[in-house]
């Protein structure tokens, strides 16, 4: 482990594990108790950038680029391991083994991501956003955003 002083902000600690490389500011302060407070985040310079997932595997990879760019069309499992090479069981254990969720799971958040970049960057409606990506109406995506975000349009329109 190694680690630099980083001025007023406490350490900072580049971490290795699973080969992938993590690296937060870590403050630690005592409050008026005397009680230890660690505060750990990650500063905006080391998230990665929006779009792309920090992963290795070129399978998962793969099937990000081809789901990406196919946000506004259905979803099929035998069209995406078609397209990747590979078969429907590899690419659904692999994506439950890398990423802990289904190829669908993924695309749904893929799907959520983008509207929601849409909505705050856009003045296009809710039934125009859906359209574009994948979804049938507004109200389907409306539902979603309540239940995967816990925000309505409203909110996160503001949440600029």
């Amino acid at each position: 482990m190694t680690s630099s002083r980083a001025p007023n902000r406490g350490a900072r600690y580049t971490l290795y594990s699973f080969k992938i490389r993590f690296e937060a500011v870590v403050t630690v302060a005592r409050d008026e108790e005397g009680s230890l407070v660690v505060d750990v985040h990650t500063p905006p310079s080391i998230r990665p950038l929006p779009g792309r997932l920090p992963h290795a595997d070129p399978l998962i990879q793969r099937f990000e680029s081809w789901a990406r760019g196919r946000l506004s069309e259905g979803f099929s499992l035998d069209h995406a391991a078609q397209a990747l090479s590979t078969s429907k069981r590899t690419l659904s254990r692999r994506m439950r083994s890398v990423l802990g969720k289904s190829p669908l799971a993924f695309v749904q958040d893929l799907r959520i991501e983008r509207a929601i970049h849409l909505l705050r960057t856009s003045r296009a409606s809710v039934d125009q956003i859906a359209a574009e990506v994948g979804y049938v109406n507004g109200v389907t995506l409306r539902a979603l955003l309540r239940r995967r975000v816990g925000r309505c349009v409203r909110e996160i329109r503001r949440s600029l």
